[in-house]
């Protein structure tokens, strides 16, 4: 049966907002840990985001006025017609909808709307920094600089921190289903342009695609500087040889997802003893099965002493759910403390690729909260 991310059950979360005009009775507050409450607690809290893919954010609504800007003709009658068309069945379907829509980006000022919307949003949420995925394979081959590419996102980010306030860095994804040659000439395009990066990455079909089929393309942005992670999608073939290729031969410093590491004591405790953290999206990837028996990643991952964060993914492909939206919705599903979700953002700020003295300031904001909230961390 097909599945679109917009039929998942939605929890009821809908918070009155303050009246700010004076002499009008405000609403009571939410009672303490009820879903309200949880939900207020998780907007004002302060927040990092690193698995988050910028064409992934591109909404129906910025596809239909790129399109309209760049002379193109969409095969949908309206926003609601497209929308309707986000309907997966696995990882296979869900990509050929995502880079479909990519179409429409073709010049420097479409990177620039796509990456300043995302960062508007995300401030407007209160994520203080974000590390952000690109692929440029997929806009390469469409015969796009990848110059354009990267200049119209990074002259977003520096108007959206200069502006907004907002820090963020960018990954440069491989695409593991395209050839190994393909991934190298994208990142020897994008190297002269390595003080616009902070990192690289894996994504795309991961099927028979093992992250060693991309060790040299690894080794080399890691000698030019670079971190380095890579997706180990949920309940995918050789899910658990591929995370310990990453964690083992690769040498990632973190893992995109990784659910399926609950399923390997071993793999588990060398992820902790390296202090690996990891970027789950719950909702991608929510439940795993662990001896015949479902188990929730979030809570799994929190009660085996792993480094978990929480991430969007691709919100617009999603449901429009941003990380506001997936916080509340995997709080409710792990069943998340208060404390809880400071400690998976304390993990978050603590996996940040900047120097000792900006995360310190991330974490000093989030213990004022911590404080301010009168939640013992």
């Amino acid at each position: 049966m097909l599945l679109s991310r917009r039929s998942f059950t939605q929890a009821a979360l809908l918070v009155p907002a303050l009246p700010a005009l004076g002499g009008v009775r405000a609403l009571a507050a939410p009672a303490e840990g009820t879903a309200g409450d949880m939900a207020r607690f998780i907007a004002a809290m302060p927040k990092a985001e690193y698995h988050v893919h910028l064409e992934g954010t591109l909404e129906a609504e910025m596809k239909f006025a790129l399109a309209q800007r760049n002379g193109l003709k969409l095969p949908f009658a309206d926003v609601a017609a497209m929308k309707r068309s986000y309907v997966y069945h696995d990882l296979p379907s869900f990509l050929a909808i995502y880079y479909d829509g990519m179409n429409v980006l073709l010049k420097q000022q479409d990177f620039y709307d796509l990456a300043y919307a995302y960062l508007a949003k995300a401030h407007a949420q209160n994520v203080l920094y974000a590390e952000m995925f690109f692929d440029p394979q997929q806009h390469i081959d469409r015969g796009i600089a990848v110059e354009a590419v990267i200049e119209g996102i990074t002259q977003a980010r520096v108007d959206a921190q200069a502006k907004l306030g907002i820090e963020s860095q960018l990954i440069l994804c491989f695409m593991r289903d395209l050839t190994a040659d393909n991934a190298m000439k994208a990142l020897d395009a994008a190297l002269p342009y390595k003080d616009r990066l902070v990192g690289v990455g894996l994504d795309s079909d991961e099927k028979d695609n093992p992250p060693g089929k991309f060790a040299a393309h690894f080794a080399k942005a890691r000698a030019a500087g670079l971190h380095v992670t890579a997706h180990c999608d949920v309940n995918q073939k050789d899910t658990l040889g591929h995370i310990r290729e990453a964690l083992l031969d690769i040498g990632v410093e973190r893992i995109d997802h990784g659910g399926n590491i609950l399923q390997s004591p071993e793999l588990m405790a060398i992820a902790r003893e390296r202090g690996i953290a990891f970027t789950v999206c719950p909702t991608f990837s929510g439940q795993i099965l662990v001896n015949g028996k479902p188990v929730d990643v979030v809570r799994g991952m929190l009660d085996n002493g792993l480094k978990v964060t929480l991430n969007s993914d691709d919100p617009a492909y999603m449901g429009s759910e941003y990380i506001n939206e997936v916080m509340v919705k995997a709080q409710i599903r792990s069943s998340l403390t208060k404390a809880e979700l400071l400690r998976i953002e304390r993990n978050a700020f603590d996996a940040a690729w900047i120097s000792p003295e900006r995360k310190a300031a991330f974490q000093a904001r989030l213990d004022a909260f911590a404080k301010a909230q009168g939640v013992k961390v």
